[in-house]
């Protein structure tokens, strides 16, 4: 499955319509080659239901699983008007809506359970607040877009973080495998993330020209801060929809905030400070 692709996934015994927003590779302690996971948003639905969710609630978008989902919901209208008819008359009625009440709770419990999580905060340093607000009002407002390819780049100042941190932690082998992993990771996100949920729909077209000029380049190499400024607003939500658990997202936070310390700090060198015009026809 892709990035973009319209899917079937199952919600509870149901299948619903689909759409990946963002595909990664979780590693896991059992498999060295890390688990596919899928960042998906149900269709008509609202976003606070979008999740990760693993390749085995997932269907193709064929003939064949549409038959399967009309089949689900046919029998689940058949046991519903079963009920109905029932209205608890008969002992059997009463047992099946009993269970079908005790279904409904577990997914209530289920769905509670998915709004109780702990929000994910990332502080932002408020200069870097600012920058988020004149980016925002470049493009949206004044119709201009970030000069592309971009020096540095995502990859470059990551980097160049990476080479700044590690004269910090004294040739501490775990926490250079922690540093390590976080830049990766910052990267993945990036790549995966950019086209989804980090583009104004001003800058659309400039992202496909630019994947077609640059199609042999991840995105990470292409664009900077400016972008990937914007996806720290985004990884809450995002870290949000994992199986990690809480120590490993206080960590990850931690290290969040020194990497958004060290963009604050080295600002006038990474991001722009002119966004260029487009060209008469742009979007046209």
């Amino acid at each position: 499955f892709v990035e973009g692709e319209r899917i079937l996934c199952f919600h509870g015994p149901m299948l619903y319509e689909a759409k990946v927003q963002v595909y990664n590779i979780l590693k896991t302690n059992t498999a060295a080659d890390g688990a596919a996971q899928y960042f998906i948003h149900y269709k008509g639905w609202n976003p606070k239901w979008d999740e990760w969710v693993s390749i085995e609630r997932i269907l193709k978008f064929n003939d064949q699983n549409l038959k399967r989902q009309a089949d689900l919901n046919s029998l689940s209208s058949k046991k519903k008007a079963a009920a109905a008819a029932g209205g608890g008359s008969s002992s059997g009625g009463g047992e099946k809506k009993e269970e079908s009440k005790k279904r409904q709770r577990e997914a209530g419990e289920k769905e509670e359970e998915y709004l109780k999580r702990p929000e994910v905060k990332i502080p932002i340093p408020e200069s870097l607040k600012i920058q988020l607000v004149d980016d925002w009002e470049n493009v949206t407002k004044n119709q201009k877009l970030v000069s592309l390819p971009r020096t540095p780049n995502v990859a470059q100042i990551l980097k160049l973080f990476k080479e700044s941190a590690l004269k910090k932690i004294n040739n501490d082998a775990h926490q250079e495998d922690i540093l390590e992993e976080l830049v990766n990771g910052i990267k993945s996100y990036f790549d995966r993330a950019l086209g989804n949920i980090l583009l104004y729909r001003f800058e659309r077209q400039q992202y496909v020209e630019l994947k077609k000029k640059f199609g042999d380049k991840e995105m990470s190499e292409v664009y900077g801060a400016e972008h990937l400024l914007r996806l720290f607003v985004q990884l809450p939500q995002l870290i949000a929809h994992t199986n990690m658990d809480q120590e490993t997202i206080i960590t990850l936070k931690d290290h969040f905030v020194e990497f958004l310390k060290y963009m604050e700090a080295n600002s006038t060198q990474l991001f722009l400070q002119n966004y260029e015009n487009a060209s008469p026809a742009y979007s046209k």
